[in-house]
């Protein structure tokens, strides 16, 4: 893979600069930016290609390989004995050539009522030249993070389930480089545990068969993780999504499904700090360091711009999937993230083919304002599906 010279310095910044502070943040309230960050971020991008296509939304669409990522619960109502996933797509293409996410996923009945589940999440940043601030090398090093997950869904009703998932994660982002201050950098470590409910149902619609569907998953609730012996933590990010899925059967040979998804950052708003000579003093907002359980809860009401701008923590995601003989799918989805909390606003496209045991996802992403590390990229899945657990499947996975 092709090295790019980095300073220690650089890379404190943009990857360890949390690990080492003192949870104090100075924001730039005269423009009202004052965006949420947390460590390990990868756990919040959209794995998949056909999720890819609706504008990142799937905690509520028919359940594939991919549910153990959008919402476990989905698993119990699983129409097929079993599935397998594997994803790939580039990140920041338009800069490097080797910053890839990798994702593996799966999932298995038990019975006609519980399913159980397992993925692997791979992030690698390529590869690294360390040097200090003479610009004397330090080593090489690749850069990676991993997540790991194993879950199990579980119908309470015949249209209402549960899902709990457990993960691991590891982000190795600096070896065990000496950072400025003496301290030696080392892998951050997490836990982590995700709660999902789902309900679906079939109704008719203008006379059409039709099926409502409702998602939600609380994901990611575990500890802070640190990058140095720093007795200061990160939050991981957790966050809250829920949505509705609504398809519709317009007849023998075509399908047409639409989603609308929410999501929210469970993690505590930084304070207004305008005191620049006494940063810890709080003007407006509540201290964001706090525990993670805390952290959750206060994330409701913390902001300093008071509920309007905890309405702009909120992201909406629209989505739309056509199928034709539930073989041929066009997707489409647009995506918006307030301008004042990251101004993510984007349109997806997305194509998918299904023959057999076997299927096929691209997506591609079109930004509308600001540059995306997905711009100009093909993000494929492919899927293998085991045969039906009973009966002929309603479902197009």
């Amino acid at each position: 893979m092709k090295k790019y010279i980095i300073s220690t310095q650089f890379i404190l910044t943009i990857i360890i600069v949390h690990a080492q502070s003192t949870g104090t943040q100075l924001t730039d309230f005269t423009k009202k930016f004052n965006v949420i960050t947390t460590s390990v971020p990868f756990l919040q991008i959209s794995p998949d290609a056909r999720s890819g296509g609706m504008a990142d939304a799937g905690v509520a669409i028919s359940t594939d390989a991919n549910a153990v990522h959008w919402n476990a619960a989905k698993l119990a109502f699983a129409e097929k004995k079993g599935a397998l996933g594997i994803s790939s797509a580039p990140w920041l293409k338009t800069l490097v050539p080797d910053v890839w996410l990798y994702y593996l996923s799966g999932y298995r009945r038990i019975d006609d009522k519980s399913a159980w589940g397992a993925s692997m999440r791979y992030f690698s940043l390529g590869s690294i030249n360390f040097t200090d601030v003479n610009n004397n090398s330090l080593g090489t090093f690749t850069p990676s993070e991993y997540a790991f997950d194993g879950c199990y869904s579980r119908k309470l009703s015949d249209k209402f389930s549960v899902g709990v998932n457990l993960r691991f994660i590891i982000s190795n982002l600096a070896g065990r480089v000496v950072l400025q201050g003496g301290q030696q950098a080392k892998a951050g470590i997490a836990g982590a545990g995700d709660i999902s409910f789902y309900y679906r149902d079939t109704h008719k619609l203008n006379g059409q068969d039709a099926q409502f569907a409702w998602g939600l998953n609380l994901t990611n609730i575990g500890n802070k993780i640190t990058y140095t012996n720093s007795l200061n933590r990160d939050f991981i990010p957790t966050n809250l999504r829920t949505g509705v899925y609504e398809k519709i059967k317009l007849d023998d040979h075509n399908d047409i499904g639409f989603t609308v998804e929410l999501s929210k950052l469970l993690v505590p708003t930084p304070p207004k700090r305008e005191n620049l000579s006494n940063p810890e003093l709080i003007t407006s907002g509540m201290d964001n360091n706090v525990s993670p359980a805390q952290g959750m809860f206060q994330s409701f009401y913390d902001a300093p711009g008071g509920g309007k701008e905890e309405l702009r923590e909120v992201i909406y995601q629209l989505g739309m999937e056509y199928w034709y003989e539930k073989q041929f799918a066009g997707r489409m989805g647009f995506f918006h993230e307030s301008p004042f909390k990251g101004n993510r606003r984007y349109i997806t496209l997305g194509l998918g083919i299904r023959y057999k045991v076997f299927g096929l996802d691209f997506a591609y992403l079109v930004p509308m304002q600001q540059r995306n590390p997905l711009e100009n990229t093909l993000r494929f899945s492919i899927l293998f599906n085991f045969e039906n657990t009973s009966g002929p499947t309603n479902n197009n996975n």
